[in-house]
């Protein structure tokens, strides 16, 4: 079966390191969650906001593996009053099991999705 996951991150400043090291941590934590082997993934898709200009993610993640693994990153619509500096990841995979998929919201990215976070704290509440 084909499943897709999201995930969220605030990027503090807008640095190649800061965002290599995020979208690391946010695809890191999205599989570790959902029990994902890297093997088991089709694709990432990487959405940035437009105050993110140093650096792409793909290239952070590429750093630490996901040589075989499909990865794009886009620009996110530029909407008025939207959260500054933020990563969104959509990751898809194959999987045997039958479960939903969690989605991850790291730090100040949980006001995203309050209805699947701790707003407070980032924590997934399923």
């Amino acid at each position: 079966m084909i499943r897709s996951v999201r995930g969220a991150a605030g990027v503090g400043r807008n640095s190649a390191e800061q965002i290599h090291s995020l979208a690391l941590q946010l695809v890191q934590e999205i599989l570790t969650r959902n029990h994902i082997g890297e093997s088991e993934i089709i694709s990432v898709l990487f959405s940035l906001t437009k105050d993110l200009t140093k650096s792409n993610p793909a290239t952070g993640i590429r750093s630490s593996g996901f040589a075989d693994t499909p990865l794009f990153c886009v620009q996110e619509a530029d909407i008025e009053g939207a959260l500054p500096r933020i990563i969104r990841v959509l990751v898809t995979y194959s999987t045997e099991e039958d479960r939903l998929p969690i989605p991850v919201y790291l730090g100040r990215a949980a006001v995203l999705r309050p209805d699947l976070t701790d707003a407070a704290g980032g924590e997934d509440q399923r």
